[in-house]
């Protein structure tokens, strides 16, 4: 019979941060106030939370990378949100930041989650800050919870 691992959503130890883009805040700010009340009532402390605000949602790869780096955290979620506009933008900036953040997940050695939205419309986008399809970003801070959990199942080498 195989062994099957998975990771769960009691609060490991260490240290989280949270990149967040500050444009767009109006969406942005409910995805990171649903992710720190996420990690909040699933038992991790104020005290091992850090949040990085970056200027837009394009600037997230590169700072994430850089918290990444530091070695301080067990897990990132990277948080925000990009709305399609009358200009190819959309594609371009939605295009390079789910690529960048997914080469770092891909890639670091701690658990990373995706919580940034790419909408048609901001309607949609309000529907998935907590509106109507749940928070986004609550569910990148359960993933992450998750996620730092299996990384520790699987370095133990069990």
């Amino acid at each position: 019979m195989p062994r099957f691992f998975e990771g769960n959503l009691i609060a490991p130890k260490g240290r989280f941060a949270l990149t967040v883009s500050r444009f767009n805040s109006f969406i942005t700010e409910p995805l990171l106030n649903g992710a720190l009340d996420t990690l909040r009532r699933h038992g991790v402390d104020d005290q091992q939370l850090d949040v990085y605000r970056v200027p837009g949602t394009f600037e997230l790869p590169g700072v994430t990378r850089r918290v990444i780096e530091s070695g301080r955290y067990v897990g990132v979620i990277a948080l925000g949100c990009v709305i399609r506009g009358g200009t190819p933008h959309f594609e371009y900036v939605s295009s390079e930041v789910s690529k960048g953040i997914g080469q770092l997940a891909a890639n670091a050695e701690v658990a990373v989650t995706f919580g940034v939205l790419t909408c048609d419309t901001v309607e949609q986008a309000v529907d998935r800050a907590g509106v109507k399809a749940g928070n986004k970003g609550a569910e990148a801070a359960v993933a992450l919870i998750e996620l730092v959990n299996l990384h520790a199942l699987i370095g133990a080498g069990k």
